[in-house]
Protein backbone atom coordinates (compact mmCIF):
# COMPACT_ATOMS: atom_id res chain seq x y z
CA UNK A 1 0.00 0.00 0.00
CA UNK A 2 0.93 3.34 -0.58
CA UNK A 3 1.10 6.50 1.59
CA UNK A 4 0.71 9.71 -0.49
CA UNK A 5 1.08 12.16 2.17
CA UNK A 6 0.30 15.51 -0.13
CA UNK A 7 -2.67 13.59 -1.87
CA UNK A 8 -3.74 12.27 1.67
CA UNK A 9 -4.13 15.78 3.25
CA UNK A 10 -5.91 17.11 -0.01
CA UNK A 11 -8.49 14.54 0.52
CA UNK A 12 -9.03 14.82 3.61
CA UNK A 13 -9.28 18.53 4.01
CA UNK A 14 -11.79 18.59 0.77
CA UNK A 15 -13.87 15.42 2.62
CA UNK A 16 -14.62 17.56 5.56
CA UNK A 17 -15.04 20.77 3.44
CA UNK A 18 -18.89 20.92 3.75
CA UNK A 19 -19.17 19.95 7.52
CA UNK A 20 -16.55 22.94 8.92
CA UNK A 21 -16.95 26.55 8.49
CA UNK A 22 -14.41 27.85 6.29
CA UNK A 23 -11.52 29.58 7.81
CA UNK A 24 -9.63 32.60 7.31
CA UNK A 25 -6.37 30.98 7.49
CA UNK A 26 -4.81 28.89 4.95
CA UNK A 27 -6.13 24.77 4.03
CA UNK A 28 -3.60 22.25 5.08
CA UNK A 29 -3.40 22.22 1.03
CA UNK A 30 -2.71 25.76 0.59
CA UNK A 31 -0.51 25.48 3.93
CA UNK A 32 1.43 22.83 2.51
CA UNK A 33 2.12 24.69 -0.81
CA UNK A 34 3.37 27.99 0.49
CA UNK A 35 5.67 25.93 2.42
CA UNK A 36 7.19 24.11 -0.23
CA UNK A 37 7.62 27.45 -2.45
CA UNK A 38 10.67 29.45 -2.78
CA UNK A 39 11.12 32.15 0.06
CA UNK A 40 11.50 35.54 -1.31
CA UNK A 41 14.01 37.75 0.25
CA UNK A 42 14.83 41.38 -0.61
CA UNK A 43 18.33 42.48 0.16
CA UNK A 44 18.85 45.81 0.72
CA UNK A 45 22.06 47.20 0.53
CA UNK A 46 24.50 49.78 -0.27
CA UNK A 47 25.82 53.32 0.82
CA UNK A 48 29.37 54.10 2.88
CA UNK A 49 32.23 52.26 2.94
CA UNK A 50 31.65 48.87 1.80
CA UNK A 51 32.46 47.14 -1.34
CA UNK A 52 28.15 46.17 -1.48
CA UNK A 53 28.09 45.64 -5.37
CA UNK A 54 30.26 42.47 -4.68
CA UNK A 55 28.57 41.16 -1.96
CA UNK A 56 24.83 41.65 -3.18
CA UNK A 57 26.50 38.98 -5.07
CA UNK A 58 28.57 36.93 -2.84
CA UNK A 59 24.86 36.96 -0.37
CA UNK A 60 22.44 36.07 -3.63
CA UNK A 61 24.72 32.92 -4.82
CA UNK A 62 25.25 31.57 -1.12
CA UNK A 63 22.05 32.18 0.35
CA UNK A 64 20.49 30.68 -2.97
CA UNK A 65 22.93 27.59 -2.95
CA UNK A 66 22.04 27.09 -0.12
CA UNK A 67 18.09 27.01 0.63
CA UNK A 68 15.32 27.44 -1.25
CA UNK A 69 15.37 31.32 -1.30
CA UNK A 70 14.66 33.59 -4.05
CA UNK A 71 17.05 36.86 -2.99
CA UNK A 72 16.14 40.32 -5.06
CA UNK A 73 18.75 42.69 -5.04
CA UNK A 74 17.87 46.26 -4.03
CA UNK A 75 21.38 47.95 -4.51
CA UNK A 76 22.09 51.57 -4.48
CA UNK A 77 25.19 52.64 -5.80
CA UNK A 78 25.37 56.22 -3.71
CA UNK A 79 28.06 55.72 -1.25
CA UNK A 80 27.37 58.36 1.65
CA UNK A 81 25.76 57.85 4.58
CA UNK A 82 22.32 60.27 3.94
CA UNK A 83 20.82 58.80 1.00
CA UNK A 84 17.69 56.79 0.88
CA UNK A 85 17.78 53.65 -0.91
CA UNK A 86 15.50 54.24 -3.50
CA UNK A 87 13.40 51.02 -2.56
CA UNK A 88 11.94 52.43 0.25
CA UNK A 89 10.92 55.37 -1.79
CA UNK A 90 7.27 53.14 -2.22
CA UNK A 91 4.79 52.92 0.53
CA UNK A 92 4.49 49.03 0.21
CA UNK A 93 8.18 48.68 -0.15
CA UNK A 94 8.34 45.06 1.40
CA UNK A 95 5.22 43.42 -0.45
CA UNK A 96 5.48 40.08 -2.11
CA UNK A 97 8.51 39.67 0.35
CA UNK A 98 8.76 36.74 2.95
CA UNK A 99 11.95 38.52 4.98
CA UNK A 100 14.04 41.70 4.22
CA UNK A 101 18.19 41.18 4.59
CA UNK A 102 18.87 44.76 6.14
CA UNK A 103 22.58 45.60 4.62
CA UNK A 104 22.71 49.37 4.27
CA UNK A 105 24.87 52.04 5.42
CA UNK A 106 22.40 54.83 6.03
CA UNK A 107 23.89 56.33 9.59
CA UNK A 108 22.99 59.81 8.40
CA UNK A 109 19.07 59.34 6.83
CA UNK A 110 17.46 60.51 10.15
CA UNK A 111 14.10 61.20 8.84
CA UNK A 112 12.18 59.49 11.70
CA UNK A 113 8.95 59.82 8.75
CA UNK A 114 11.13 57.85 6.57
CA UNK A 115 12.23 55.52 9.17
CA UNK A 116 8.85 54.57 10.19
CA UNK A 117 8.17 53.54 6.96
CA UNK A 118 11.18 51.01 6.67
CA UNK A 119 10.22 49.65 10.10
CA UNK A 120 6.65 49.25 9.14
CA UNK A 121 6.60 45.94 7.59
CA UNK A 122 8.55 44.34 10.64
CA UNK A 123 5.71 46.15 12.63
CA UNK A 124 3.10 43.92 11.34
CA UNK A 125 5.28 40.68 11.33
CA UNK A 126 7.80 40.37 8.35
CA UNK A 127 10.89 38.20 9.24
CA UNK A 128 14.35 40.40 8.71
CA UNK A 129 18.38 39.70 8.95
CA UNK A 130 20.24 42.34 9.59
CA UNK A 131 23.78 42.75 8.75
CA UNK A 132 26.90 44.33 9.64
CA UNK A 133 26.48 48.18 8.78
CA UNK A 134 22.80 47.47 8.92
CA UNK A 135 23.17 48.24 12.88
CA UNK A 136 24.89 51.51 12.52
CA UNK A 137 21.91 52.80 10.31
CA UNK A 138 19.17 55.43 10.94
CA UNK A 139 20.46 57.36 14.04
CA UNK A 140 17.29 59.46 14.89
CA UNK A 141 16.62 61.80 17.10
CA UNK A 142 17.78 60.20 20.89
CA UNK A 143 20.79 58.56 19.28
CA UNK A 144 22.80 56.60 20.92
CA UNK A 145 20.09 56.20 23.51
CA UNK A 146 17.44 53.28 22.56
CA UNK A 147 15.93 54.82 18.92
CA UNK A 148 13.08 52.69 17.34
CA UNK A 149 15.93 51.61 14.71
CA UNK A 150 18.28 49.91 18.18
CA UNK A 151 14.64 48.35 18.89
CA UNK A 152 14.02 46.36 16.13
CA UNK A 153 18.13 45.82 15.65
CA UNK A 154 18.15 44.49 19.44
CA UNK A 155 21.86 46.01 20.38
CA UNK A 156 22.96 49.42 20.69
CA UNK A 157 26.34 50.13 18.61
CA UNK A 158 27.97 53.23 18.03
CA UNK A 159 31.12 52.63 16.47
CA UNK A 160 33.97 49.73 15.88
CA UNK A 161 37.44 49.08 16.43
CA UNK A 162 40.85 48.36 14.16
CA UNK A 163 40.13 46.02 11.55
CA UNK A 164 41.91 43.00 12.94
CA UNK A 165 40.37 39.25 13.02
CA UNK A 166 38.14 38.36 15.55
CA UNK A 167 38.00 34.89 17.17
CA UNK A 168 34.19 33.74 17.28
CA UNK A 169 32.75 32.09 20.70
CA UNK A 170 29.81 30.20 20.11
CA UNK A 171 27.03 31.16 23.19
CA UNK A 172 26.63 27.62 25.21
CA UNK A 173 22.84 27.99 25.54
CA UNK A 174 21.51 25.97 22.58
CA UNK A 175 20.07 27.27 19.46
CA UNK A 176 19.24 25.88 15.88
CA UNK A 177 20.89 28.59 14.08
CA UNK A 178 24.10 28.19 15.96
CA UNK A 179 24.03 24.32 17.04
CA UNK A 180 26.02 22.95 14.56
CA UNK A 181 28.32 25.64 13.95
CA UNK A 182 29.41 25.25 17.37
CA UNK A 183 32.76 22.67 16.67
CA UNK A 184 33.61 25.63 14.71
CA UNK A 185 36.61 27.22 15.60
CA UNK A 186 36.51 30.53 13.62
CA UNK A 187 38.48 33.67 13.55
CA UNK A 188 38.18 35.87 10.85
CA UNK A 189 40.03 37.41 8.51
CA UNK A 190 40.50 41.23 9.05
CA UNK A 191 37.01 42.46 10.47
CA UNK A 192 35.30 45.24 12.42
CA UNK A 193 34.20 44.58 15.57
CA UNK A 194 31.06 46.78 16.82
CA UNK A 195 30.82 47.82 20.03
CA UNK A 196 28.14 47.60 22.93
CA UNK A 197 27.30 51.17 23.73
CA UNK A 198 25.20 50.19 26.30
CA UNK A 199 26.68 47.13 27.28
CA UNK A 200 24.81 44.49 26.66
CA UNK A 201 21.49 43.01 24.32
CA UNK A 202 17.85 44.42 24.90
CA UNK A 203 15.66 42.14 26.92
CA UNK A 204 14.00 41.08 23.64
CA UNK A 205 17.12 39.79 22.20
CA UNK A 206 19.30 36.55 22.80
CA UNK A 207 22.71 36.36 22.67
CA UNK A 208 24.27 33.74 19.61
CA UNK A 209 28.21 34.50 19.73
CA UNK A 210 30.50 36.99 20.82
CA UNK A 211 33.58 37.69 19.27
CA UNK A 212 36.82 38.95 20.29
CA UNK A 213 39.81 41.37 19.06
CA UNK A 214 43.64 41.50 20.27
CA UNK A 215 44.71 45.28 20.02
CA UNK A 216 48.59 46.10 20.10
CA UNK A 217 48.31 49.42 21.64
CA UNK A 218 50.95 52.32 21.36
CA UNK A 219 53.34 51.03 23.96
CA UNK A 220 53.24 47.46 22.11
CA UNK A 221 50.35 45.74 25.35
CA UNK A 222 47.53 43.82 24.25
CA UNK A 223 44.19 45.06 24.99
CA UNK A 224 41.01 42.43 24.59
CA UNK A 225 38.30 43.94 23.41
CA UNK A 226 35.17 41.20 23.27
CA UNK A 227 31.76 42.18 21.90
CA UNK A 228 28.44 40.19 21.31
CA UNK A 229 28.41 39.74 17.28
CA UNK A 230 25.66 37.19 16.64
CA UNK A 231 22.11 37.48 17.99
CA UNK A 232 18.04 36.88 17.39
CA UNK A 233 15.57 39.89 18.41
CA UNK A 234 11.75 39.35 19.23
CA UNK A 235 10.38 42.74 17.77
CA UNK A 236 7.26 44.13 18.55
CA UNK A 237 6.17 40.93 20.58
CA UNK A 238 6.08 38.42 18.06
CA UNK A 239 8.40 39.31 14.36
CA UNK A 240 11.60 37.05 14.51
CA UNK A 241 15.11 39.41 13.95
CA UNK A 242 18.69 37.54 13.21
CA UNK A 243 21.51 39.89 13.85
CA UNK A 244 25.16 39.92 13.18
CA UNK A 245 27.90 42.59 13.07
CA UNK A 246 30.41 40.63 11.28
CA UNK A 247 30.41 41.42 7.18
CA UNK A 248 32.33 44.43 6.39
CA UNK A 249 34.97 42.82 4.05
CA UNK A 250 34.51 40.41 1.21
CA UNK A 251 36.52 37.85 2.80
CA UNK A 252 34.31 37.05 5.62
CA UNK A 253 31.11 37.45 3.65
CA UNK A 254 32.17 35.12 0.67
CA UNK A 255 33.51 32.35 4.00
CA UNK A 256 31.03 29.42 3.74
CA UNK A 257 31.01 29.51 7.41
CA UNK A 258 28.99 33.20 7.26
CA UNK A 259 27.49 32.78 4.25
CA UNK A 260 25.67 29.08 6.37
CA UNK A 261 25.37 31.28 9.44
CA UNK A 262 23.15 34.25 7.68
CA UNK A 263 21.34 31.23 5.72
CA UNK A 264 20.40 29.39 8.54
CA UNK A 265 19.25 32.60 10.27
CA UNK A 266 16.97 33.74 7.28
CA UNK A 267 15.37 30.71 7.53
CA UNK A 268 14.86 30.74 11.42
CA UNK A 269 13.43 34.25 11.01
CA UNK A 270 10.80 32.75 8.59
CA UNK A 271 9.89 29.49 10.61
CA UNK A 272 11.71 27.81 7.99
CA UNK A 273 15.20 26.32 9.52
CA UNK A 274 14.59 22.30 9.27
CA UNK A 275 16.87 19.84 7.41
CA UNK A 276 14.18 19.63 4.04
CA UNK A 277 15.09 23.86 3.65
CA UNK A 278 18.39 23.47 3.53
CA UNK A 279 19.83 22.17 0.25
Amino acid sequence: MFFYPRLTACVVWVAFAGLISVSPSASPCEAEEIRSRPLKALLVLGGCCHDYKTQAKLLKEGIESRANVQVTIAYDPDTSTSHLNPVYESLDWAKGFDVVIHDECSSDVKDIALVNRILSPHQSGLPAVILHCGMHSYRTEGYPGVTPWFEFTGLQTTGHGPQVPIKIEWSKTGHPITDPMKGLDWMTENEELYNNSAGKLLDTAKLLARGSQSITKRDGSLRVEDCVVVWTNLYHESTKVFATTLGHNNATVADSRYLDLVTRGLLWSCDRLTDSELK
